[in-house]
């Protein structure tokens, strides 16, 4: 027998060293479900693990979900509008949520072959989908008497997928520190005449306030459903309008860091540039060429959204949504950027998805797996 070792045999005792390591310090069940592939990556970093996978994820599903859709005017019906606080807060004992399916959710986007769900756990009205200890203007507390974030987390662990969860982080109509109009653009407040009494003014007025209830729910939602794929802040325009470092925007990232390392970071164009990924709306590159040539430039993954027919659900859209070859075509324009679309529907009052948009997502996933993604 000779006394040598092939290279072979060299590389492969290597490998069986190398996997018994990982598997030491990594087990299998420790790795979140979504990143099962990306096993090897998340032992050595969770987080350019979770890079690899949103880079290689192409397709998500997006959801605009909250009191405003019972008006069935969108989600900025109360800026719009002007409804005030105490008045729009009513809307929280209709909401039934009756019909949200979580399981339906992800195996439809399963079937469009998207990898990911994004849901509105607190859009800008600061009605939350989720249990928390910050503000009784929630879901559990409404007569659905649901965890619907839960809800969904437990499919998408089930099955694979990611979580995502969008976040009002600059902009909030409801609570009393959020940004005034006096100090702030971006659409901070709507404008009500007279002043709203809800809101605090002058020196009563303190955004640390807002500032640690957001940390508070940004603890919740990381402590309390298992992984999370991304944290996705929106209301953009606000802290970009102002001092922004007023926002202590480094230690709501350093938070999330510490109590999910793998859970990536989106604020849109980005504040401080340390973001995970760049996330615009779909008109925005066209509108802003310097910044688009900056996020091409920048090599982070991009991720562009679009809605199938408004955000939150618009009735005057009821059988007018965007078809199969119009979906096709907003990937084909993410494919120019090499970036992800996050495409939405907008769920009905009672929390089912509009049958049309179901359809047509089932009918983008079988082009998909015939096809393949589209390319420039």
């Amino acid at each position: 027998m000779s006394k040598h070792i092939t290279r072979r045999d060299f590389t492969k005792a290597m490998g069986i060293l190398i996997a018994s390591a990982y598997l030491l310090r990594c087990s299998p069940e420790k790795v979140p479900s979504y990143l099962r592939n990306y096993a090897a990556d998340y032992g050595d970093d969770p987080l350019y693990a979770a890079l690899r996978w949103f880079r290689e994820a192409k397709f998500g599903l997006f959801l605009h979900y909250g009191v405003y859709s019972l008006l069935g005017r969108g989600e900025w019906v109360q800026f719009i509008e002007k409804i005030p606080v105490k008045e729009y807060e009513k809307l929280k004992n209709r909401f039934t949520a009756e019909n949200f399916d979580a399981d339906f959710i992800v195996n439809l986007a399963i079937e469009a072959e998207m990898k990911y769900v994004n849901i509105t756990s607190r859009h800008h009205d600061s009605f939350c989908l989720f249990r928390t200890k910050t503000t009784d203007f929630n879901s559990v507390n409404s007569p659905a008497k649901r965890d619907l974030v839960e809800e969904l987390a437990n499919a998408c662990a089930k099955k694979g997928v990611g979580l995502c969860l969008y976040y009002s982080h600059g902009r909030d109509w409801r609570h009393p520190d959020a940004p005034n109009n006096d100090r702030w653009g971006g659409n901070a407040r709507p404008k009500y005449n007279p002043p709203e009494p809800y809101y605090h003014y002058g020196d009563k007025h303190d955004l640390n306030r807002y500032i640690d209830f957001m940390h508070a729910q940004l603890t919740e939602l990381l402590t309390q459903y298992g992984p999370v794929a991304s944290i996705w802040l929106d209301g953009y325009g606000t802290p970009v309008s102002g001092q922004i470092e007023k926002f202590r925007i480094p230690e709501t990232y350093q938070l999330i860091r510490k109590l999910q390392p793998q859970t990536l970071i989106s604020s849109k164009w980005g504040y401080l540039g340390t973001e995970d990924y760049y996330a615009p709306e779909y008109h925005w590159p066209a509108r802003n060429p310097e910044k688009t040539r900056e996020m091409i430039a920048s090599g982070k993954p991009i991720e562009i959204c679009a809605n199938i027919a408004g955000w939150g659900y618009h009735k005057k859209y009821d059988g007018k949504h965007r078809g199969a070859d119009s979906i096709l075509e907003n990937l084909r324009y993410a494919a120019q950027f090499n970036a992800n679309l996050l495409l939405n529907t907008g769920p009905l009052p009672d929390g089912s998805v509009d049958q049309q948009d179901a359809a047509t997502l089932r009918s983008v996933g079988e082009y998909l797996r015939k096809n393949g993604f589209p390319k420039v």
